[in-house]
């Protein structure tokens, strides 16, 4: 019956058979072409010609997990793009954010959205958070050829653990390498050419069971520092209003931050920082 209704329908087999819960496996099946890390990868390295994302910061705080990237893509060494969005929902509990070959990385981000999307609704349920940041790691994995040619993904990944236990933080952060290597951090992580000098911000402001307004600061504060002694990462820029991309994550699920809301505190970092050098300036004269 099967091979008769494909004949008429035109689908593949992949099709018709029983869909399992790995959208990802699927399209290995159905179409393999689609799929990142299947495209012939470049002869010769060619990082430098592809726009690229820099540095995206997560800290957890007392309610669960915040996530933001600046807005700046480089190519080279110049500017590609100054308004690039870094930071996604990747389900109703979890953010990504990208850094490394643009392109791919939204790409990648696309399809591992999918890949949630189809898990809760093949298994009636939503994944736990470590099977989340493991069926990452498979796919990253996956992009490892076109990695070796200058066209990494290195995302950062954070969610809100819906299985943590009574007294157990709720917000945790999942850092990768080029093969695909996952790690959980403590705390706060940064990724990208800015991730250095982010985590020496970090180190000095975060402190756990941080209330929301203050982990926001600390996740501003990071991209701030960054963008100060990393060419490639942007910093606020209030003639375009543009501002870091910034997500909460908590037991309501993920929401992101309005401009106003994180203009608000890049806003009065600048002032700071800006009358803190004003005093300085006076003592030394």
């Amino acid at each position: 019956m099967n091979e008769s209704w494909s004949g008429r329908s035109g689908f593949p087999p992949a099709y018709l058979g029983r869909v399992g819960s790995s959208f990802t496996d699927f399209l290995s099946a159905a179409a393999p072409d689609l799929l990142p890390g299947r495209r012939p990868a470049p002869s010769t390295p060619v990082g430098d010609l592809a726009p690229h994302g820099t540095t995206i910061v997560a800290v957890t705080y007392e309610d669960g997990v915040l996530m933001g990237g600046d807005r700046r893509a480089t190519m080279g060494n110049l500017i590609s793009s100054r308004d690039i969005e870094k930071v996604y929902p990747a389900d109703s509990y979890s953010v990504i954010g990208i850094a490394g070959a643009a392109g791919i990385a939204i790409e990648m981000v696309k399809l591992y959205q999918v890949e949630l999307e189809h898990y809760e609704k093949i298994e009636g349920l939503t994944m736990s958070l470590d099977g989340k940041a493991n069926r990452l790691a498979q796919m990253i994995r996956g992009n490892l050829g076109a990695a070796l040619q200058g066209l990494a993904v290195v995302p950062l990944f954070a969610g809100f653990d819906l299985d943590a236990g009574e007294g157990t933080a709720p917000g945790r952060i999942f850092s990768y390498d080029v093969t695909g290597g996952n790690y959980e951090e403590r705390g706060y992580a940064a990724v990208g050419s800015g991730s250095l000098f982010a985590k020496n911000s970090l180190k000095k402001t975060w402190r756990a069971g941080l209330p929301a307004d203050a982990a926001t600061r600390t996740v501003v504060e990071a991209l701030y520092d960054a963008a100060d002694d990393d060419s490639a990462t942007g910093g606020p820029d209030p003639v375009r209003r543009l501002y870091p991309i910034v997500y909460r994550v908590d037991a309501e699920g993920a929401v992101r931050l309005t401009d106003d809301e994180v203009a608000a505190v890049a806003d009065a970092i600048v002032t700071e920082r800006a009358e803190a050098d004003r005093q300085n300036m006076h003592r030394e004269a």
